[in-house]
């Protein structure tokens, strides 16, 4: 299903701005078909299955770290990280990489910041290939960290709570927020587990240990925790509703979406909107997957889709 596991055939640490250096990777064929991908979060990271969606003949395969994500340098910083900044970033690494167009990927966040990009820069996109559909509206934020999602899952919901007085959880991200920019290390740390276990527990339709426990590993779970609430916090620096309002300027990109029809994470009423707004998409829905690219349906879908975008725009 998956292609087979490959090595990055060059790696580097990218400096973006003064203080934030990236780390970057390519693999596959590099006469092939540039395709970057983004990761999820915000401050997630790449990791060496990301490389298997893409048929390494055909595709030349570019994999980064977002600021502050990963191997990129200083770990968890939220300084000068900023959904524009991210943008600024592709760009720096297409011209560095002397790409002139291509396809963009990207799963959960990273879906919200493929279709940023594009928006901002469609003559440099071929094709999208979106999982997950995050459009960092406020209500999308409030269904998992202010009680829709806990429904779902009210025991993770309580472990989630444990860190924040019942005075001030009436706006968690705010809570969240004033916890992990702490001076206290402790403090800082502990939420950050309790923030990152909660999406972990909720990432897949049948619970999954490896999933938690990657969530639950402390260098993981201080990017994600700290990046994901500071955006969180100032509302993915986007204007509401933005992603919906400027798909006219991309509707004539050629796209794919797949979405798992039991994603907590990410409810599917998002892909259906996206969907709804782009002409040349086309959906799927997976109907036995939560939010999980590892999730066997997804994983599937997604390789069908990389492998269907070189027919499209060969």
């Amino acid at each position: 299903m998956l292609f087979p596991a490959i090595q990055p055939g060059q790696t580097w640490h990218f400096a973006v701005s003064d203080e934030h250096s990236l780390y970057i990777e390519e693999c596959g064929n590099p006469e092939g078909i540039p395709v970057v991908f983004l990761h999820g979060g915000p401050g997630g990271s790449c990791e060496p299955g990301h490389r298997r969606f893409f048929d390494p003949e055909r595709y030349r395969i570019v994999l980064f770290d977002q600021r502050g994500s990963g191997k990129s340098k200083p770990h968890a910083s939220l300084e000068n990280n900023t959904t524009a900044d991210l943008v600024e970033d592709l760009e720096k690494i297409r011209e560095f990489l002397k790409i002139d167009r291509w396809v963009v990927f990207g799963g959960s966040w990273g879906s919200t910041l493929s279709l940023v990009y594009a928006q901002t820069h469609p003559d440099r996109v071929l094709g999208l290939i979106l999982r997950g559909i995050f459009l960092a509206r406020d209500t999308d934020v409030e269904w998992f960290y202010q009680g829709g999602a806990a429904r779902i899952f009210p025991e993770a919901w309580q472990h989630f709570l444990e860190p924040i007085p019942e005075s001030e959880r009436d706006d968690l991200i705010s809570a969240y927020y004033r916890r992990l920019t702490s001076d206290n290390e402790i403090v800082r740390m502990g939420a950050a587990k309790a923030w990152s276990i909660w999406e972990g527990s909720a990432a897949t339709l049948m619970p999954d240990k490896q999933v938690v426990n990657h969530f639950s590993d402390p260098h993981i779970a201080l990017s994600i925790a700290r990046i994901e609430c500071h955006y969180f916090n100032h509302q993915s620096f986007l204007r509401p509703n933005q992603l919906l309002e400027d798909m006219d300027k991309i509707n004539h990109i050629p796209g794919f979406i797949i979405h798992g029809r039991y994603d907590m994470i990410c409810p599917i009423d998002q892909a259906l909107a996206l969907h709804e707004g782009w002409e040349e998409c086309r959906l799927r829905i997976i109907d036995n997957a939560g939010h999980a690219a590892t999730e066997i349906g997804i994983s599937k879908a997604l390789v069908d889709s990389t492998n269907l975008m070189l027919e499209i725009i060969a």
